[in-house]
């Protein structure tokens, strides 16, 4: 049995010297980036086990939260099938498609049942522990995982005859996939294989499968297709990329006619469609790029739509005939109304339904056709919360004359709705249920409160806040809280329902999450207030938020948590810095926090699309000066700071496990915090950027997590 520790670890102090620009920095921590090297595993190793130490007390409450979330959740459950229709040689064959889970095992199975001649839906009441009666398993991802520690599904395709699958897999986290294909009418594998691929996967035709490559830095760079029955060494490179700000992805028409491939950096996009009758021919540029004009298009039958910022802060709709090749060919549908940003656009013969943002809240446009095809005005999806999200989930079928949403909020399921286009009418086809709570009983969404308050920046921008309560708990300053930020990238961190959240406001916590700039919330202005050389915002917008909460009596700075992930988790380093007085406790889940140094080496993964987001420090003076001012490792202060957990995975490829690590090392050298406020790293020694990837093992870590939050802020380890 291994030593219990009885100190934290100290990671040896290494000087590395840096100069940019005149500026020199010593980094005593750089030497921790080589997970080659034996030592750096050791440490990591070493920092698990303090951890496990630390937090060994919290042991019964974690199994108390795990138990919450798996006695709520519906373990034996199927998603609402999709009815896709098929073209084969022989006609038209139908299927519903869905994906299921059972009790026990960790990853969902994917299913397909033949439509009746009337295409009635499924009965899902029939539905048993091997699902419904006549199904076909496409794919079970609990035996393709075997004993693998992760796995991971990226691309899972059907061809458009209905007969083929191709599915990506990822055993690493590392986030490069194998693709596998199965012969769907034998249920044989097929012998093609192609390694080292990109997420994304689209089939153009039967016989043929586009996919990304990635570059040594993980930029998908190029696609390739991929003929069923040759060798993946002999794919032919269709497109690459060679301005490393760019990333290139893959896609296909509703109608499976066309292979989309799409171009973009941060701040810039363009598109090439091929046809799927051929295959092998050459991909049409629609419009060329244009520096600062962002567009992506539908295919809508003989025209495209178009979604663009060309002269439109926040997008505007306009339509082209399909073979436009130039700005000039398009025709402006919905022009552009500040603070109304156009997200996406979804075609159908008899209409198309646009995603848009206003006030704060996702919604949904309707604009159906006339019989000659043209677009009529349409009217916004209304709705009765004060709170929600809302997303069209699309549908395979070009005639269908009904769309499919998604609705949540802080306090409503997930729940998949039903609109007929032509008369409105909405129809509840499920919603996630909540399981009986064997201590608090049914959920009752009448017993939670939500609600949106406001803020006011140093600046005097005001700044929402997304709250949720139990109705019982008052403003009387008593309440422990847990404040969530993320803010870049234009990334909204829209209102959502969550089991695990319960067990927060079961405790009597209140939950807020602070929409601060640099997310997209408000709209594209909102993003650029909060990105780089105006990233500060960011920060100051969170602290704001936090000490709203506590003017306002939700809480107190003692008993307030903050946490953030990723983007989010370099937010939780700044504040940290910038107000260690506010937060009792932070979590920063895989975070930014070495920003600086990972902005400096255009080698490492990503870092050159990344200009665009936070400045080119390596070439400009300003922005490294500015990001020195910012970035977490650099401004470690020697002050109490809040408890701190770090949690991050060996093999993320999007923020290194290297950054927290060095953070912590800094962290636990300078900080002034008594035992009652640890600084804590975790890494996950097989997993990437989303962490572990089975459903029971994300729950475990969810229950840590959450465990430690609780004990920081309020003190016990009871319910």
């Amino acid at each position: 049995m291994p030593d219990v520790p009885t100190q934290p670890p100290v990671a040896p102090v290494r000087p590395h010297v840096r100069e940019h620009h005149g500026r020199v920095l010593v980094d005593d921590y750089e030497w921790l980036r080589d997970k080659e090297d034996p030592e750096v595993i050791a440490h990591l190793e070493a920092e698990n086990a303090w951890t496990e130490q630390q937090t060994s007390h919290l042991a019964g409450l974690r199994e108390e939260i795990f138990d919450d979330i798996r006695a709520r959740t519906r373990e034996t459950d199927l998603t609402v099938p999709t009815l896709v229709r098929h073209t084969t040689g022989e006609g038209v064959s139908a299927w519903w498609y869905y994906a299921r889970t059972v009790e026990g095992q960790e990853y969902p199975i994917q299913c397909r049942l033949a439509a009746g001649a009337d295409a009635t839906p499924p009965d899902l009441s029939t539905a048993g522990p091997d699902g419904l009666p006549g199904e076909q398993v496409l794919l079970d991802g609990n035996a393709e995982a075997g004993g693998e520690k992760f796995f991971s599904l990226g691309t899972f395709a059907v061809s458009p005859d209905g007969r083929r699958l191709a599915f990506g897999t990822d055993v690493l986290g590392d986030e490069r996939y194998t693709l596998r294909f199965v012969d769907l009418e034998t249920g044989e594998r097929l012998a093609d294989e192609v390694p080292d691929t990109a997420a994304g996967a689209v089939w153009g035709g039967d016989q043929h499968l586009f996919y990304t490559r990635a570059d040594e830095a993980w930029r998908p760079f190029q696609v390739l297709r991929h003929r069923l029955g040759t060798a993946a060494a002999d794919d032919p490179v269709v497109l690459t990329e060679d301005d490393e700000r760019f990333w290139v992805g893959v896609d296909s028409s509703r109608d499976d006619r066309w292979v989309l491939i799409g171009i973009g950096s941060k701040l810039t996009s363009e598109y090439h469609l091929l046809s799927c009758d051929d295959p092998e021919g050459e991909p049409r540029l629609v419009t060329p790029r244009r520096e600062g004009v962002e567009y992506h298009v539908e295919v809508a039958g003989d025209r495209l739509l178009v979604v663009h910022n060309d002269g439109a802060l926040d997008f505007a709709l306009a339509e082209a005939p399909l073979t436009a090749s130039r700005r000039e060919d398009w025709r402006e549908v919905l022009p552009h109304r500040e603070g109304v940003r156009l997200l996406d656009v979804d075609a159908y013969a008899g209409h198309v339904l646009v995603s848009l943002r206003r006030d704060g809240l996702t919604g949904l446009h309707l604009m159906p056709r006339d019989a000659a095809g043209e677009l009529l005005p349409g009217s916004d999806l209304t709705f009765d919360e004060p709170l929600y999200t809302v997303s069209n989930l699309g549908d395979p079928n070009v005639d269908a004359e009904v769309f499919r949403f998604a609705f949540t909020s802080l306090v409503t399921p997930m729940s998949i709705m039903e609109a007929d286009v032509s008369t409105g009418e909405r129809r509840l086809l499920k919603r996630a249920p909540v399981l009986d709570h064997p201590v608090h009983g049914p959920y009752r969404s009448e017993d939670y409160v939500q609600e949106r308050i406001w803020a006011t920046a140093p600046d005097g921008v005001r700044v929402p806040i997304s709250l949720v309560h139990h109705k019982d708990v008052r403003p009387d300053g008593s309440a422990p809280a847990l404040l969530y930020g993320y803010g870049s990238y234009e990334i909204p961190m829209d209102p959502g329902f969550s089991i695990a959240r319960l067990s927060l406001l079961d405790r009597g916590f209140v939950h807020a999450v602070a929409h601060v700039r640099g997310g997209g919330e408000l709209g594209r202005s909102w993003y650029e207030q909060g990105k780089e050389l105006a990233k500060r915002n960011t920060f100051t917008d969170f602290v704001a938020c936090a000490e709203h909460l506590v003017a306002e009596g939700w809480t107190s700075h003692d008993r307030l948590a903050a946490e953030g992930g990723s983007a989010g988790g370099l937010l939780m380093g700044a504040v940290a810095n910038l107000a260690p007085h506010a937060f009792r406790a932070v979590h920063a889940a895989v975070p930014f926090v070495d920003n600086l140094t990972t902005i400096l080496d255009p080698d490492l993964p990503l870092t050159v699309i990344e200009w665009e987001e936070w400045g080119d420090p390596l070439h400009d003076a300003e922005v490294y000066d500015y990001m020195a001012s910012y970035a977490p490792y650099e401004n470690v202060a020697e002050v109490e700071y809040p408890a701190i957990l770090a949690t991050t995975s060996l093999n993320d490829t999007r923020v290194y496990y290297v950054e927290p690590a060095k953070w912590v090392a800094q962290l636990r050298r300078r900080v002034r915090n008594g035992p009652d406020r640890p600084v804590l790293l975790k890494t996950e020694m097989v997993a990437g950027h989303g962490g572990v990837s089975g459903r029971y093992e994300g729950w475990r870590e969810t229950a840590f997590e959450l465990a430690w939050l609780i004990d920081q802020v309020s003190g016990t380890t009871q319910v």
